[in-house]
């Protein structure tokens, strides 16, 4: 971000907020070691350093070199170590320092304090364990799909349909006297016996019984705003298999495209997307989703003149926006991306998303991506 005055007041006048914090020069360093450890964990952040609370400009004195004195808080007081940007310039005739922290590609950080912190609104606090044990997931230190369900077992999973699965590899597991050991050792069930959340979500009988929100809401209205007539609304339940092939239904009978008849045929008046970018959205939606976010479902919405696929969960550390549009992959579920891929749903070349960028741009359409809130946002826009 290009740093002008005009960039500072208009900072300033917002006040402290969820990218923003000010820091006077007596601040301790481990006060500002915990401001940016908690935006390398959250989305990045700009410390306008020389600036109070309440936004007055106390500016720098030469008590210290304070470039440095930042770089040691960024390799001593953080783990690991962040590289921020450092900038000072004159603002209201007093020295200020900008220092801009961005997302962190090494997340989870923690201060030299042994401190987790995240951002929320306009204070560092630290992470719950539901969002520690998401940052730990973005960094692939730990896979919530590998994990065992409450309460489950072999009982809870659909022998038959596993049974077929193994099949293709020509292992017949009714003739298995511990099928159990089998189901242990590809990570259906864990070491404890309970059936494994990606067991659950792709052999189970009734997963929803356990994961209550691991399903995919549908709504279609009649406009382009939410608050629009709700033409059809679903929710679609059962394995992720069973999930994407109903909800690929449901979106075909949904999306109307209007026709005439040419030379004796009926011809489509409008160009519209072939099926498989639905169906590839589908899949990305529900496998590449946060699991470990419990209250809340995939979500697709259907306006007059778009589709929006939103799924719970951010992109892990090292993956942008830009690069998935390149075809670079990302595995928060390793498990289910297993599986899955050898079900068929998956191309293992990863030409999905790249896939689905072309083919919209053969029509003249632009896909949007976005990380929203706590969500994974893709949006299709629809011909009128």
């Amino acid at each position: 971000m290009k740093i002008t005055s005009e960039t500072i007041k208009s900072i300033i006048d917002q006040g402290e907020n969820s990218a923003v914090e000010f820091k006077s020069a007596n601040a301790h360093p481990d006060s500002v070691a915990r401001e940016m450890t908690a935006f390398a964990n959250s989305q990045g952040g700009v410390i306008l350093l020389g600036v109070a609370n309440d936004g007055s400009i106390k500016g720098l004195d030469d008590s210290r070199p304070w470039e440095e004195w930042i770089a040691n808080i960024s390799r001593h007081n953080i783990i690991p170590a962040l590289v921020p940007d450092y900038e000072e310039m004159t603002f209201k005739g007093k020295q200020i320092a900008i220092v801009q922290v961005p997302k962190g590609k090494d997340r989870p950080y923690q201060t030299s304090k042994n401190q987790f912190v995240v951002r929320v609104g306009s204070t560092s606090r630290m992470a719950t364990q539901g969002e520690l044990m998401r940052l730990f997931q973005q960094a692939g230190v730990f896979h919530f799909d590998l994990t065992g369900v409450a309460r489950t077992s072999v009982k809870d999973l659909n022998l038959t349909k596993i049974a077929d699965y193994f099949q293709r590899y020509d292992i017949d597991i009714t003739q298995d006297d511990d099928k159990e050991i089998l189901f242990r050792n590809t990570d259906i069930l864990s070491d404890d016996g309970q059936a494994t959340v990606a067991g659950l979500l792709v052999f189970g009988i009734q997963p929803q019984r356990y994961l209550h929100n691991a399903g995919i809401s549908f709504a279609h209205y009649a406009g382009v705003l939410p608050d629009a007539e709700l033409i059809d609304r679903q929710t679609i339940e059962g394995t992720l298999d069973f999930q994407i092939d109903t909800t690929l239904a449901v979106i075909r009978n949904n999306l109307r495209r209007p026709s005439t008849i040419l030379n004796g045929k009926r011809a489509p008046l409008t160009t519209a997307y072939p099926e498989k970018v639905f169906r590839e959205l589908l899949v990305n939606a529900c496998i590449h989703r946060n699991y470990a976010i419990s209250g809340s479902r995939v979500r697709i919405l259907l306006f007059q003149d778009r589709i929006e696929f939103l799924s719970p969960g951010r992109l892990p550390n090292t993956v942008t926006i830009d690069k998935l549009k390149h075809g670079v992959s990302y595995a928060i579920n390793p498990v289910i991306l297993k599986f899955m891929e050898n079900l068929r749903y998956i191309d293992k070349l990863d030409r999905g998303l790249p896939m689905v960028w072309h083919e919209a741009a053969k029509i003249g359409r632009e896909v949007g991506f976005a990380e929203i809130g706590e969500e994974f946002q893709v949006v299709l826009p629809l011909q009128q």
